[in-house]
């Protein structure tokens, strides 16, 4: 369930108050008449379940109330509520299969910003990757997953292309583009200080590796994993499973790849760094592909999913 605040100008304040008595997905309205000073207009907070959101959020922004008004979402973890029990059954579909667009878009949007955080993260997660690969360590792997903010611009980046919003799709080519070579660049200048003092060196590369050499040799079961963590991870995005999300981030090696490949070139290591970006194009490429169908998906099934009214 959502929790809505808008600030409906008095011009749509009455078709606002409509809107919402009309929708069986919609419990919990609250009116503060002229309660608003910036910008004007009155105040109506309500509740909605997640699967009916989308309907009324479009309604909104019809209205212009998000243009000359506001609309601000907030998530409902708990709501102990006869009246939202009752909404969330006269409303067709489950709130964990319901996608709302508005929230999705804006929680993405804001996570495919260049911003010196993405920066500092993605150099982090490579470097502790690097060291990873190096000692042929897994669990150092799996941290550098986590700790690597990629997933976030992919993400944005199917949504874009799913809505057509093409703004959000540059933004997060961009963060994208830069992220991964300014990751690699601090990786090599890492690699060569850490080498200097003596801590690691050439020799770590070319040994034996088999826990982590996968890395750098990509297969047909690198596109399928990639595949499967596109749409795992898009899947929890819409449903708000942020713990399905890591378990996502875990299972793509997009940071590890880049990683090794930085290792390599900084050893002057041809073949290696060539697998590695292989490795790194094939996940990159099956997480996009995967999440874009997914969105379409679940884009076509809810436009079908039949609509209620009072």
């Amino acid at each position: 369930m959502l929790h809505v605040r808008v600030i409906a100008p008095p011009s749509v304040s009455t078709r606002v108050r409509q809107l919402l008595a009309d929708d069986d997905a919609v419990t919990h309205v609250i009116v503060f008449p002229g309660a608003a000073r910036s910008p004007q207009g009155d105040v109506l907070e309500f509740d909605v379940v997640r699967e009916g959101a989308s309907h009324i959020l479009d309604g909104l922004r019809e209205l212009g109330v998000d243009r000359d008004g506001a609309i601000v979402i907030d998530r409902v973890d708990t709501a102990l509520s006869a009246a939202a029990d009752r909404a969330a059954r006269r409303t067709p579909g489950l709130g964990v299969d319901a996608v709302v667009w508005d929230e999705i878009e804006h929680q993405t949007g804001e996570e495919a910003a260049l911003s010196a955080s993405f920066l500092t993260f993605m150099g982090v997660a490579m470097v502790i990757a690097a060291v990873g690969v190096l000692l042929d360590q897994p669990i150092l792997i799996v941290g550098s997953m986590v700790v690597g903010p990629e997933f976030g611009p992919l993400a944005a980046l199917c949504v874009g292309l799913v809505q057509h919003k093409y703004a959000l799709v540059r933004r997060s080519a961009v963060a994208l583009a830069v992220g991964f070579p300014v990751g690699m660049v601090v990786t090599v200048v890492a690699v060569w200080a850490l080498t200097a003092a003596g801590l690691v060196d050439k020799s770590m590369l070319l040994a034996e590796r088999p826990l982590t050499d996968f890395i750098w040799r990509p297969d047909a079961l690198s596109w399928v994993i990639g595949f499967l963590g596109g749409v795992a991870g898009i899947l929890s995005l819409t449903s708000a499973k942020a713990g399905t999300l890591v378990g996502v981030l875990i299972s793509v090696t997009t940071v590890p790849a880049a990683a090794n490949a930085a290792v390599a070139l900084a050893y002057g290591v041809g073949p290696e760094a060539y697998g590695s970006a292989v490795q790194l194009v094939i996940n990159v490429a099956a997480i996009i592909l995967a999440g874009v169908l997914t969105l379409l998906v679940q884009q076509v099934a809810w436009k079908r999913r039949p609509r209620t009214t009072c």
